[in-house]
C-alpha cells in the first residue's frame, strides 16, 4: 500500500502561485470578519442562497438533478423527497447542515466520514450506506466516440479502510503541530480522499462536503456565505483536469499535488472575492432601486433576476421586480426574452 506522510511537504518550497494565493485568502479572512460584525443579519440570507446552491450544484455536478422550485423546497425542507434523484439530494442538504451547525465537533476520522455517508444516503435503501466499497471502482472517461478510457484505478477495498485511517491520522498529525499550512493541507487530504475513492458511490459528493467542513475546522468560513460547490460546478472541466494531472505516479507516491492544490486555493479565493462583492452593494442602507443598480454594475453579459437577487439578500423580490422595471423604462437595462427565461443585459 501506498505510503501517507504529510510531513514530506513540511519542508517542500511552493512556486509563487500557490504562496500568492494563500496570502491573498487569509488577507480576504481579515476582511470577512470585519465585514460579519458590521452586518450580521443582512448576511444571514447569504447563508439560505449559498445553502440551496451548495446542494444543488454538488448533486448536478453528479447528474442528480431537479427543478429550481423542487431544490428550494428540499434545502428547506418543506417538502418531502419524491424520487430517487430527490432522495439523494435531501440527504446532502442534511449532512451540509450539520456540518454548518456542528463542524468544531466533528472530527476527522474515519468513523466520522463513514457517518456522513451513512448520512447522506439516509432517504434512499442503499445496502452500502456507511461502509466503505465491496468492489473495485475506476475513475474513466468516456469520449464523444463512444469509448470508455480507465483515467485512474484508486485503491482496492481491502485497502480502503486503512487508508482512510492514515490519511486522517496524518492530516490531524500536521494540523495539531502546526506542521502544515491548513490551506496546503487541505487539499492534499481531498485529493488522498479522491484517489483512494473509498465508497462505491459517493465520492464526489462527500469530498466536497469534507472540503467545507475542514475550511471551517481551520477557520476558513466563506464556504457558509458562497457556495464552493457552484464555483467548482460552473467550470467542472478545470476540476477533473487539476485532478487528474494530480492523480498519475499517485501509487508510487511520487504525484505532483501541485495543479490540485492550486485549484482549490482558485476556488477559495474566488469565493472570498464575491463575499466581498456581496458585501459591498449591502454594505450602506440604499433604496432599493439604488441597489439593484449597484448589483447589476457587477455584471458583464446577460444576467437573470436570480443573480441579482444573490447580490441583493436583504432586498425582496417583488423590490427586485420592480426596480429592475423601472431601470429597463429609464434604459438603463435591456430585458431578452420571456417568463422564466427572461434575461437582462446593461446599456450604461
Amino acid at each position: 500500500m501506498r505510503i501517507f506522510n504529510y510531513s514530506s511537504f513540511k519542508d517542500q518550497k511552493w512556486d509563487t502561485d500557490i504562496l500568492g494565493y494563500i496570502a491573498a485568502i487569509y488577507k480576504e479572512v481579515g476582511k470577512q470578519e470585519l465585514y460579519l460584525k458590521q452586518r450580521p443579519s443582512e448576511l444571514e440570507r447569504l447563508v439560505e442562497i449559498a445553502k440551496i446552491q451548495s446542494t444543488e450544484a454538488s448533486n448536478a455536478i453528479e447528474g442528480i438533478v431537479t427543478t429550481n422550485t423542487r431544490i428550494k423546497q428540499l434545502v428547506n425542507e418543506k417538502t418531502a423527497p419524491k424520487n430517487r434523484n430527490e432522495q439523494e439530494i435531501a440527504g446532502y442538504r442534511d449532512v451540509l447542515n450539520i456540518i454548518h451547525e456542528n463542524f468544531d465537533t466533528i472530527s476527522i476520522s474515519r468513523n466520522y466520514i463513514l457517518q456522513l455517508h451513512k448520512i447522506m444516503y439516509s432517504h434512499m435503501n442503499n445496502p452500502m450506506a456507511g461502509q466503505t466499497k465491496n468492489v473495485q471502482n475506476y475513475i474513466s472517461a468516456t469520449y464523444s466516440d463512444g469509448h470508455t478510457e480507465t483515467l485512474f484505478t484508486p485503491l482496492s477495498p481491502f485497502e480502503t479502510p486503512e487508508a482512510l485511517d492514515r490519511i486522517c491520522e496524518e492530516y490531524n498529525r500536521v494540523i495539531g503541530n502546526f506542521e502544515l499550512e491548513p490551506l496546503i493541507a487541505i487539499p492534499i487530504f481531498i485529493h488522498d480522499f479522491l484517489c483512494i475513492h473509498p465508497f462505491n458511490d459517493g465520492n464526489g459528493r462527500i469530498s466536497r462536503l469534507l472540503t467545507t467542513l475542514l475550511l471551517y475546522r481551520s477557520g476558513f468560513y466563506v464556504g457558509k456565505y458562497i457556495s464552493l460547490e457552484a464555483k467548482i460546478a460552473k467550470d467542472k472541466d478545470l476540476y477533473y483536469t487539476a485532478l487528474n494531472q494530480s492523480q498519475h505516479k499517485w501509487h508510487e507516491g511520487t504525484e505532483d499535488v501541485v495543479p490540485f492544490i492550486k485549484y482549490i486555493l482558485g476556488i477559495i479565493l474566488a469565493a472570498y472575492k464575491d463575499f466581498e462583492d456581496r458585501f459591498a452593494i449591502i454594505e450602506k442602507k440604499l433604496p432599493a432601486i439604488d441597489m439593484v443598480r449597484k448589483a447589476t454594475q457587477t455584471k458583464i453579459g446577460r444576467f437573470t433576476k436570480q443573480d441579482i437577487r444573490e447580490l441583493c439578500p436583504s432586498l425582496s423580490v417583488s423590490s427586485i421586480e420592480g426596480a429592475l422595471r423601472k431601470m429597463v423604462t429609464a434604459g438603463e437595462l435591456k430585458r431578452e426574452g420571456v417568463g422564466k427565461l427572461i434575461r437582462y443585459v446593461r446599456l450604461k
